[in-house]
């Protein structure tokens, strides 16, 4: 039986990195859309990522009958701060009747299954968005070495800039403590770029919809390997 997850995705910028990941993995990566503001902005995310918004979500994704679901979306996880996160997550799985997790939980886990202690985060957020997703990493034991804001406003910009704008967004905000980069947005197309991201920092990069994906796999016990989605779907990490 083919492997399903699914997705509560919000709004549209790059969505598409979902099929194209499918693609190379042979499992079947369900997406559905809620719909609010795309503003990068404190009570906007927490209105984005709420309890009745996800659960409409989840019933969306049940037609789809997937072995579990992820929130892809970071900066609506993160806002609610370690416990709220945790809190959204358990609604969701409620909701869902699922394991579920979200993509701020995604990129801890990873960190973990990669050994990385130390990283570097290139956010396209605005300072105090950004800073609140220092701080989630820090409450797993992830210490951020080095933090850079775009100070993009909205999720439909950020799915605007080019795989040119996005490596030179990841060389520039790079630091030699990092043991990883991370890239913490879902509206940026970034699996397409992993294979040259990598290659130009010498270093595993973690993205948000990269990590996305691995996190719905790693909610099934699913291990994935494919060279062209990074080192986290390499050797004995791979989802």
């Amino acid at each position: 039986m083919t492997t399903t997850i699914g997705f509560i995705y919000p709004d549209h910028a790059a969505e598409d990195d979902y099929p194209y990941a499918a693609g190379l993995l042979g499992v079947h990566l369900a997406v559905t859309h809620i719909y609010g503001t795309d503003l990068h902005a404190v009570p906007e995310l927490l209105d984005l990522g709420s309890p009745q918004r996800l659960a409409a979500g989840a019933h969306q994704l049940a037609a789809d009958h997937p072995q579990a679901v992820v929130w892809a979306c970071t900066s609506g996880s993160f806002v609610y701060r370690p416990d709220g996160a945790a809190h959204q997550v358990r609604q969701l799985a409620e909701a869902a009747g699922v394991p579920a997790s979200s993509t701020s939980f995604a990129f801890t886990h990873a960190c973990h299954a990669l050994g990385v202690r130390k990283v570097a985060v290139a956010a396209s957020y605005p300072d105090d968005v950004a800073s609140l997703f220092v701080d989630f990493l820090a409450s797993a034991g992830v210490e951020v070495v080095s933090t850079s804001s775009a100070g993009i406003d909205t999720a439909a910009e950020v799915g605007r800039l080019s795989g040119e704008r996005v490596l030179a967004l990841a060389e520039v905000n790079d630091h030699p403590d990092a043991e990883a980069l991370l890239i913490p947005d879902t509206a940026m197309h970034t699996l397409r770029e992993l294979p040259m991201l990598e290659e130009r920092l010498g270093k595993p990069v973690l993205t948000a919809n990269q990590v996305t994906v691995w996190e719905g796999l790693r909610l099934v016990g699913q291990r994935a390997q494919h060279p062209a989605l990074g080192a986290l779907f390499g050797g004995d990490h791979a989802a």
